[in-house]
């Protein structure tokens, strides 16, 4: 990604992520197709226990993209993001995890030991940037990463997918993760390819020792496992989110939960005119 490209740097995040351009990301199939691909990866290195449901943070939630795979998973989430109108498409679109609106360089507003995981897909960079004259970066960085060690239960786990801007960026973000008490480090999926490398931050919280997991694309890694995130063939991509059968599973998931439900019409799932999301 091209510098000048870099959202970052063209404003802070909750003036960036206004109503026009909320919308945008949350209805560009491109974007959508991104999100979930990166979010699986992100849940699979979390390497949470099978078949049991866990209770997961979000940071950098956004619309509630990345969200969606954890609930497909059968976790329950709560998100966190700085930006209004991004939690209003979320709100918008009746994500099922519960969302609050905060800046993460403040800290996160939790009891100790909520959280049995952690994930963010594209945002710690942002705290690399300074937007506010009295912003310090580094600190903003211990700040949350202190209060992200508290609200882990120990020996879980957080990956942060990012795009740091150089080496000195993810330097200084590994660094203040450290100090703050977290073990682990970089995974790099396919790090040969200019298009396929992704960098994943996969930080320990305590307990017993954990081996960094290997990144996809590299010779250790499992064939079966790379094919997983390689691109789908014709005909196997999943139903959209906007169909009309995927909204009535998520409807009654939703009733199952005990959770307020608009209920079901002729009208329902059927794409409205002048409605982006």
């Amino acid at each position: 990604m091209a510098a000048s490209g870099r959202p970052e740097h063209q404003a802070p995040p909750e003036i960036f992520y206004n109503d026009t351009e909320a919308a945008k990301y949350t209805s560009n199939s491109r974007m959508i197709e991104i999100q979930q691909k990166l979010s699986e990866r992100a849940l699979e290195l979390l390497a949470l226990p099978d078949d049991e449901p866990c209770y997961l943070l979000d940071v950098g939630c956004g619309s509630g993209l990345s969200g969606e795979v954890l609930t497909e998973a059968d976790h329950t989430w709560v998100g966190i993001d700085i930006s209004p109108s991004m939690l209003n498409v979320a709100i918008e679109r009746e994500i099922e995890g519960d969302v609050i609106l905060g800046d993460m360089g403040y800290g996160l507003p939790f009891r100790p030991g909520t959280f049995d995981g952690v994930i963010s897909i594209s945002a710690l960079q942002w705290l690399c940037n300074a937007d506010k004259k009295y912003h310090s970066p580094a600190k903003r960085m211990l700040v949350f990463f202190r209060t992200l060690y508290a609200v882990m239960r120990r020996g879980s786990r957080a990956v942060f997918q990012l795009y740091p801007e150089n080496s000195a960026q993810l330097e200084l973000l590994t660094q203040q993760a450290m100090k703050a008490g977290f073990t682990g480090g970089l995974v790099v999926d396919f790090p040969n390819s200019s298009k396929a490398k992704k960098m994943f931050l996969c930080l320990f919280c305590g307990g017993a020792a954990q081996t960094l997991p290997k990144g996809l694309g590299t010779e250790e890694a499992n064939t079966n496992v790379a094919q997983k995130f390689t691109k789908r063939e014709k005909g196997s991509r999943k139903s959209l989110k906007s169909s009309r059968e995927w909204i009535m599973e998520k409807k009654e998931r939703r009733r199952r939960q005990g959770r307020e439900t608009r209920p079901d019409s002729q009208y329902t799932g059927r794409k409205r005119r002048g409605h982006h999301f």
